[in-house]
């Protein structure tokens, strides 16, 4: 019996990836998350072969769940699930220990395929992402290499609009700690207000013009 979890912060996304996967009579999913933090002690107590885990999570990015996974001796693959058609997350995800990178919207003629690669112990990428991740990096690209996973995913958040206090809410963490994410991100990327964040989003991928 092959073994999954399921981690996003989406009842309807969980159920829905259940579902497809329970359609195979030897596939099971024996643990739920609905954030990185439980995603992480779930992978360890119940050694899924499989883990899909969304990229943007409460308490812990999915990047950062992959690195988890790969810090203890697990033999579970890592597939991260996502909203955001960018090359560079798929780069930041593979370099923290993922074998897989899927868009959400691509899920349902590509989920099947990319969880058999990993019960085979292959990565999975589609050729799109193969092609963003051979080009070489702009500008953009080198500076979002230089932003850490909660930086990034607090750049996101800004550029969708939220403020500091909602991130905090999002992220399950002090505006203070929002706070000191923001303004890193700010001087690393070089900018001096949201717009400049805004702008950067949209250049990186990292959400949708």
């Amino acid at each position: 019996m092959k073994r999954f979890l399921i981690a996003d912060d989406h009842e309807a996304v969980r159920s829905g990836l259940r579902a497809v996967l329970e359609q195979r009579a030897d596939w099971e999913v024996v643990a739920e998350a609905n954030d990185g933090g439980k995603a992480v002690a779930a992978a360890i107590e119940s050694r899924p072969h499989v883990a899909i885990v969304d990229f943007s999570m409460p308490r812990m990015t999915g990047v950062e769940v992959a690195r988890r996974i790969r810090d203890y001796p697990l033999q579970t693959e890592v597939l991260i699930f996502t909203v955001h058609n960018s090359g560079l997350l798929a780069q930041q995800a593979f370099e923290a220990g993922a074998r897989a990178f899927l868009v959400k919207s691509d899920a349902n003629k590509l989920l099947l395929a990319a969880v058999e690669s990993l019960l085979l112990h292959r990565p999975f990428c589609t050729r799109s992402r193969l092609t963003d991740l051979d080009r070489k990096p702009s500008t953009d690209g080198e500076r979002c290499h230089e932003l850490t996973a909660r930086e990034q995913l607090v750049v996101k958040l800004v550029a969708e609009g939220y403020s500091n206090k909602g991130i905090s809410a999002i992220l399950n963490l002090s505006v203070k700690t929002t706070e000191t994410h923001r303004a890193a991100a700010m001087r690393k990327l070089e900018v001096s207000s949201a717009a400049g964040l805004v702008r950067y989003a949209v250049r990186a991928g990292l959400i949708d013009a």
